[in-house]
């Protein structure tokens, strides 16, 4: 498939570039904040125009910050919100309209935190309503042929543990190649029973 990235700053676009270097796809990126609705409308119309109705969107984007449930300010955890919650609710409103008048597509959300924590509260709350607006996009477009879900990472991400990065890219390709009657709107992601060995190539497909 071509890939479209979006990235709030250069630098992240110049090392997922380098990343992909050895990979002949076509890939299109531009610049675009989350948590501002139309920076991130104007990202994703440029890729649409650049590279067509997309089969797959993932939505990655978060702040992953501890806080207790009355240290921040309203203003600090609007923020917050602008990019954990709202920034998927744009995504998904641009894209799966697109997606069901061009038959179909799947949009992954990543998610996390399924039991809430008391010092990491804005991302307990954040990630509960994510969840929710996932269910309800799901409700309203699976029957027009879009695979809608949100995969909750039930662990702190690193290489070489049971969350490994590419272990968890592996189950996003799993969940996109599922069938109709296997859709989920909420998959918990409960990790690897085999670390990731250093270097470990990718599983053929």
């Amino acid at each position: 498939m071509p890939l479209g990235l979006v990235a709030r700053s250069e630098a992240t676009l110049d090392q997922a570039r380098a990343a992909l270097s050895p990979v002949a796809v076509p890939t299109v990126t531009v610049r675009g904040d989350a948590g501002d609705k139309d920076q991130l409308t104007g990202a994703l119309d440029h890729l649409v125009a650049e590279l067509g109705v997309p089969g797959v969107v993932v939505y990655n984007a978060a702040v992953v910050e501890g806080d207790r449930i009355f240290d921040l300010d309203h203003a600090t955890r609007q923020a917050r919100y602008a990019v954990n919650v709202l920034g998927a609710l744009t995504t998904m409103a641009k894209v799966a309209p697109l997606m069901a008048d061009n038959g179909g597509g799947t949009i992954l959300v990543t998610g996390g935190m399924p039991h809430p924590n008391q010092y990491v509260v804005s991302l307990s709350i954040d990630k509960a309503g994510l969840r929710a607006a996932v269910q309800v996009v799901a409700d309203q477009f699976s029957d027009r042929g879009v695979h809608v879900t949100c995969v909750s990472i039930g662990g702190r991400v690193a290489p070489g543990s049971s969350f490994d990065p590419d272990q968890i890219a592996e189950e996003y390709w799993r969940i996109y190649g599922q069938p109709r009657d296997q859709w989920q709107p909420d998959l918990t992601y409960k990790g690897s029973p085999q670390a990731a060995a250093p270097g470990r190539p990718p599983a053929p497909h």
